[in-house]
C-alpha cells in the first residue's frame, strides 16, 4: 500500500523521499546483498546520503519548462509571485527562474524523481493560481 501511494504522488512518509519507489535510471539505491554486507556505496566522509545513492555515474534528473505570456510584463508579474517560494528540499531539488522577453522559463535539477514530481506538480498549481488571478484581473498596466 505504502508503495502504491509512494508511485501516486502522497504517501504516509511525507515526501521526504525515503519511502519505496524506483525512478528509470534513478537515484535508488540497490538492496544490501544477503550477506548483510553494507551496499556498494554507502555514506562516507565527505559523501551525503543522497550523492552516494546516486553512485558513480549517475546524473540527477533534470527536467525544464517554458511557459509563454501574452506580454513580456505578464512574464514578469509571474516571476515575480513564484520566485519567491522556495523549496522545501533544497538540498536535493533545485529550481530556477528566468524570464526572456515573454518567456517564463523553469529548470528544476533533483537528486530523487519523486521528490522532483512533486516539485514540477506544486508549482504547476502555484503558476496556475497566477495565471488565473491575472486573468481574472486583465491585462496589467504599464509602469
Amino acid at each position: 500500500m505504502r508503495e502504491a501511494e509512494a508511485d501516486a504522488g502522497g504517501g504516509a512518509d511525507g515526501g521526504d523521499g525515503q519511502g519505496g519507489h524506483s525512478c528509470p535510471g534513478g537515484a535508488d539505491t540497490a538492496a544490501a546483498p544477503a550477506s548483510g554486507a553494507p551496499p556498494p556505496h554507502a555514506p562516507g566522509p565527505g559523501r551525503d546520503a543522497a550523492s552516494a545513492a546516486r553512485g558513480p555515474g549517475m546524473r540527477p534528473h533534470i527536467f525544464t519548462l517554458s511557459v509563454p505570456f501574452p506580454t513580456p510584463l505578464e512574464a514578469e508579474i509571474a516571476h515575480g509571485s513564484l520566485a519567491p517560494d522556495a523549496e522545501p528540499h533544497q538540498r536535493v531539488v533545485g529550481k530556477e527562474l528566468t524570464v526572456s522577453g515573454r518567456i517564463l522559463a523553469i529548470r528544476w535539477k533533483a537528486e530523487d524523481c519523486r521528490l522532483l514530481r512533486i516539485s514540477v506538480i506544486n508549482f504547476l498549481d502555484q503558476l496556475s493560481l497566477v495565471v488565473r488571478t491575472m486573468q481574472r484581473f486583465g491585462p496589467p498596466v504599464s509602469r
